[in-house]
């Protein structure tokens, strides 16, 4: 890590934001995903946010493609997780978070956000107050930046 103030540059702030989440990641394993993996929790992330998608864009935003996804989606129905519902044109299906998909994550994010806590309680409050307004910058700008990669996508489709 940087002990280093003065104006870091974007490289180095990614360095280290990379290392950072792959720390995250090591504890967020501890708190315990399962029964779901990496890919079917970003599935779950993205109907949270996207309630009623369709396969295609949920491929789409995954970045995969529909005969996977689907099969993402049938574990994740067998679990109770998703649902998939009749489109209005009923010739497609809409995808939700089931209230047990609600419910997983809920819990989820209370055991990350405990182990988290652990180790924010042994950092200095002024390291602590630092790290709170970097976040809430990175957030802002992150969210604004994939809403305009949304957008943009969106007019050219």
């Amino acid at each position: 890590m940087t002990s280093s103030t003065a104006r870091p540059r974007p490289p180095e702030v990614a360095r280290v934001t990379s290392q950072a989440a792959e720390l995250l990641e090591v504890l967020w394993g501890r708190a315990s995903t399962a029964p779901v993996s990496p890919s079917q929790l970003r599935v779950l992330f993205i109907l949270e946010h996207n309630e009623g998608i369709n396969l295609r864009t949920l491929a789409d935003a995954l970045g995969s493609t529909p005969p996977s996804t689907s099969r993402l989606c049938d574990r994740l129905q067998a679990v109770g997780f998703v649902e998939r519902r009749a489109a209005a044109s009923r010739r497609e299906l809409q995808l939700h978070l089931s209230r047990r998909g609600e419910s997983f994550l809920v819990g989820l994010r209370s055991r990350r956000e405990t182990a988290l806590q652990s180790v924010l309680e042994q950092m200095p409050a002024a390291q602590r107050s630092a790290l709170l307004r970097g976040l809430e910058g990175f957030c802002a700008t992150a969210a604004a930046q994939i809403h305009d990669d949304d957008t943009f996508d969106a007019r050219t489709a």
